[in-house]
């Protein structure tokens, strides 16, 4: 007999895989758990579109559209919010394009940014395609936890 396990994040109940009895957001669970996140349905749910591909960058807008666009129930502050604590703890990276764009990428490796102005999208540059020399040294008290280069495209044209 099947094991019956709590909702998915998408609200429909989930069982077990009777060849190996794990649950199907196990993996994404344990994840949030080793963050110190409570698993909720919600977060599950972000967790899924999020880390269950190819890093990406997202906007807490486009993540609200797409995960809507899929019938996931949660609201647009439960989505900002969740991508603020996955970025907090670790999990995303915070991307700060200007003062009114953020954007949220989950490839938290040491690497840069090319803003295309255009389409108002980030695409990554690996973090040694840049070279930043005569940086100036930290205050007192503080030292310099990273060095994040956003470059600025606008496309040609007449490409």
């Amino acid at each position: 007999m099947p094991t019956t396990m709590p909702p998915s994040p998408t609200g429909n109940r989930q069982k077990a895989d009777p060849a190996t009895g794990t649950r199907p957001f196990a993996g994404l669970a344990a994840r949030l758990r080793a963050a110190d996140l409570r698993p909720t349905r919600q977060r599950l749910a972000l967790a899924k579109l999020l880390f269950s591909g190819p890093d990406r960058h997202v906007t807490a807008e486009s993540l609200c559209d797409e995960a809507q666009g899929l019938g996931i129930k949660v609201s647009p502050a439960t989505i900002y919010n969740s991508l603020n604590q996955f970025s907090d703890s670790g999990l995303l990276r915070r991307v700060v394009v200007d003062g009114i764009r953020t954007y949220f990428d989950t490839n938290i490796s040491d690497h840069h940014h090319f803003f295309h102005e255009t389409t108002l999208t980030l695409t990554d540059i690996p973090g040694d395609g840049v070279r930043v020399d005569g940086l100036p040294s930290a205050p007192d008290g503080a030292r310099i936890a990273r060095v994040d280069v956003i470059v600025r495209l606008i496309e040609d044209v007449h490409s």
